[in-house]
C-alpha cells in the first residue's frame, strides 16, 4: 500500500513535468521551423555581421545597444539586414519613406508580431495593443476625440494637483543653503501613476503617498518589470495559444510555477500572475462603478469626486460608447481593455520621459536657468491677467491654463528635443501579412554591394523598426541630429522646420519625429503624455535646482548616471558606485533663494 502510495505520489509529481517539457519541446520545435522557413527567403540587403551563434546581433543591439544601434544605421542606411536567434535574418528600418509605406500607406500588410499581440491580450485583454484589423480601427474610432485637445483642458487641473504633491514632498526633503542628493525616479513613477488614475480612470489613487498600502497601484507599478522579467517566453505563447484549449492553457499556466522551472523564473511567473490577477479584479470593480455613476441622478457633496467628476477619459469613453451606434459601440471587454492598456502605455514611457528631460536640465545649467525664467515670466504674467482669479490653488502656487502651458517656446522646445533624441520606446517589431517590397528615401546598398532603392520582401518577414535611429537621422536632422540642441525648435519660427530637409521628413503624429509613431498604430495618447511632462516642469523648477551629483560617497566615489536601453530607457548608476542595474536617477537638488 505505503509502495503504491509513493508511486502515485510520484507519477503526480513528475505528470505535470512531463507534460510542460513536451508542451515546451514543441513550441522550441515550432520556433525552429518557422525560423528555418524565414532563414531561406534571402534579403538582398547588406548588414552586420553575425556577434553570435544563437542571439545573432539581438544583444549587441537591443540589450543596452543605444550606441549601436546607431552605428549600424549610420554605416548600413535605412534598411539593415541584421541576425536574429538561430540565424533568423531581420531588417532593421529607419527610413523615412519605408516608415510612412509600413505605418501609414500600407500599414493594412503589416501588423504587429503574434507574440507581441498574444501576450498583450493575456495581461491586458482587449484593449488597442491586443488587437488587430477591423477591431483595431473601431477601437481607434472611439477613443481618438476621447484624447481631444478640449478633453486635455479638462484633465489639466488634475494633473496639475499631482504635480504639486509631487513638488511638496520634494521640497520638504531640501534646504535652501545646502544641495541634497534624492533618487527621483521612484516619486516620479508614483506621480505619473496617479496622473494616469486621476485623469485616465478617475480613480483617486494616491500612490504619491508611500503609506496609502494600496495593493491594485502597487500591482501596477509593478507590472512593467515583471513583464520584463519573463519576455524570453513571449515567443512560446503563440504556438501554445494556437494549439491548446483553454483548459490545457490553464493548467500549463498552474504546472509552469512548479519546481522543474528555475527558482527565480518561478518566482517571476508567480509574480506576474498575481499581479495580473489583482489587476483585472481591481480594474473590473472600478469599471463597474463607473458605469454605475453613468446612470445616477446628479451628484451630491457626499458622493466621491472620482466618481461624479465625470471630466477623467474614461467616464468620456463610456458616454461616448453608450451614445454611439449599435455598429460602433465596443463591448464590455474591450472597455475595459482600454483601461489597462492606458495604465501600462502611459506609466514607464512617462516616468522614464520626465527623468530624462530633467537629467538633461541637469546636465546643462545655462537651458534650465533659460526655462527657470520663462516659467516664471509666464507666471507672472498670467497671475496679474484677466483671469488670474482662477490660476492659484490653495497653496498659492500659480496654475497655468492649458494654452499658456503648450505656448511656452523654450518649454515645447526642451520636452521636443528631449523626446526626439530619447524615444521611450527606442525600437518597435511588425512582420508583413503579404510578400511586398519596401521603398527606400535613401538607397542602400544590396549583399553584393550594388546600390539598390527598394527591398523585396517575403510574406512574414520580421521588421525592427528603429525610432531612436530615425530621430537620429542625419540626413533628415542635419550634421548635428545626435546633439541635445533645443533651440533647434526655436529657430522654427524663423522659417526652418526642424527635421525637414529638402522637403524630405518623417511622418510621425508628433512634429516631424517617431517617437509616437504614425498612422493607424500610433500613440493614442501623446497629448496627455506631452500635457504632464510640461506640467511637472512648470511645477517643480521655479522652487528646485537641478544638478548631477557630484559629492562623492563615503567611499569617495562620485555617481554617474547611465541610461540603460532594454524596451524602455532606464536610468541606473555605473560600478562601483552603484550595481549598473537597478533603476535609479539620483540628482543634487536645492531650494531657489526667493
Amino acid at each position: 500500500m505505503i509502495g503504491s502510495l509513493q508511486h502515485d505520489g510520484i507519477a503526480h509529481m513528475f505528470l505535470p513535468r512531463t507534460i510542460a517539457y513536451g508542451v515546451l519541446a514543441l513550441a522550441v520545435w515550432k520556433l525552429i521551423q518557422r525560423r528555418a522557413s524565414r532563414k531561406a527567403n534571402a534579403l538582398n540587403v547588406a548588414g552586420p555581421e553575425k556577434d553570435h551563434w544563437f542571439k545573432g546581433n539581438l544583444e549587441s543591439m537591443f540589450v543596452d545597444g543605444f550606441e549601436r544601434c546607431l552605428k549600424v544605421a549610420t554605416d548600413y542606411g535605412g534598411l539593415v539586414k541584421i541576425h536574429g536567434l538561430l540565424g533568423e535574418k531581420w531588417l532593421y528600418v529607419s527610413d523615412p519613406r519605408a516608415l510612412h509605406y509600413i505605418l501609414v500607406k500600407e500599414q493594412h500588410i503589416f501588423e504587429e508580431n503574434d507574440g507581441f499581440i498574444f501576450c498583450n491580450r493575456l495581461i491586458f485583454g482587449e484593449g488597442l495593443i491586443s488587437t488587430l484589423g477591423e477591431q483595431h480601427r473601431k477601437q481607434r474610432k472611439m477613443l481618438n476625440p476621447v484624447f481631444s485637445t478640449s478633453n486635455m483642458r479638462e484633465l489639466l487641473p488634475i494633473i496639475q494637483t499631482v504635480s504639486n504633491q509631487l513638488k511638496s514632498i520634494l521640497v520638504a526633503n531640501l534646504s535652501d543653503h545646502t544641495s541634497v542628493e534624492l533618487d527621483v525616479l521612484p516619486w516620479l513613477s508614483r506621480s505619473a501613476l496617479d496622473c494616469i488614475c486621476e485623469g485616465i480612470l478617475g480613480y483617486h489613487s494616491n500612490a504619491i503617498d508611500t503609506g496609502n498600502n494600496n495593493e491594485y497601484t502597487e500591482a501596477l507599478r509593478m507590472l512593467g518589470p515583471f513583464i520584463s522579467k519573463t519576455i524570453f517566453f513571449r515567443p512560446l505563447v503563440p504556438i501554445v495559444m494556437r494549439n491548446l484549449s483553454l483548459y490545457w492553457r490553464k493548467k500549463i499556466l498552474d504546472w509552469i510555477t512548479i519546481s522543474w522551472l528555475p527558482t527565480q523564473t518561478m518566482k517571476n511567473f508567480r509574480e506576474l500572475r498575481r499581479i495580473v490577477e489583482v489587476m483585472d479584479s481591481a480594474s473590473r470593480t472600478i469599471f463597474e462603478e463607473k458605469k454605475a455613476a453613468l446612470d445616477r441622478p446628479s451628484p451630491t457633496s457626499s458622493q466621491s469626486s472620482w466618481e461624479t467628476r465625470g471630466k477623467d477619459i474614461m467616464s468620456i469613453m463610456l458616454k461616448s460608447n453608450a451614445s454611439s451606434s449599435e455598429a460602433d459601440r465596443l463591448s464590455d471587454a474591450e472597455l475595459l481593455g482600454q483601461m489597462n492598456v492606458m495604465i501600462f502605455a502611459g506609466l514607464e514611457t512617462t516616468t522614464a520621459a520626465v527623468g530624462r528631460v530633467l537629467y538633461m536640465l541637469a546636465k546643462h545649467p545655462h537651458i534650465q536657468e533659460r526655462l527657470r525664467a520663462e516659467i516664471s515670466d509666464a507666471m507672472t504674467a498670467y497671475q496679474f491677467s484677466d483671469v488670474h482669479s482662477h490660476a492659484e490653488d490653495n497653496g498659492g502656487s500659480v496654475r497655468l491654463s492649458y494654452d499658456v502651458l503648450m505656448s511656452l517656446p523654450l518649454l515645447d522646445a526642451v520636452v521636443r528635443e528631449t523626446l526626439r533624441l530619447y524615444p521611450s520606446l527606442p525600437v518597435l517589431t511588425r512582420r508583413n501579412i503579404e510578400a511586398t517590397s519596401l521603398p527606400l528615401q535613401f538607397p542602400v546598398r544590396s549583399a553584393s554591394g550594388e546600390e539598390i532603392s527598394a527591398v523585396p520582401v517575403a510574406k512574414n518577414q520580421r521588421l525592427v523598426m528603429s525610432i531612436l535611429a530615425a530621430n537620429h537621422n542625419q540626413a533628415v536632422w542635419g550634421e548635428d541630429a545626435s546633439d541635445w540642441k533645443p533651440e533647434r525648435w526655436l529657430n522654427s519660427s524663423e522659417g526652418e522646420t526642424p527635421g525637414v530637409k529638402d522637403g524630405v521628413r518623417y511622418t510621425g503624429v508628433y512634429s516631424s519625429m517617431m517617437t509616437f509613431l504614425a498612422g493607424g498604430r500610433s500613440c493614442i495618447g501623446f497629448k496627455f503624455a506631452e500635457m504632464e511632462i510640461k506640467d511637472v516642469l512648470v511645477t517643480l523648477l521655479p522652487d528646485i535646482h537641478l544638478a548631477l551629483p557630484s559629492e562623492p560617497d563615503e567611499n569617495g566615489i562620485v555617481k554617474e548616471i547611465h541610461w540603460r536601453m532594454t524596451g524602455f530607457h532606464s536610468p541606473v548608476v555605473k560600478p562601483p558606485a552603484g550595481d549598473g542595474e537597478t533603476p535609479q536617477l539620483p540628482l543634487s537638488m536645492r531650494l531657489i533663494r526667493k
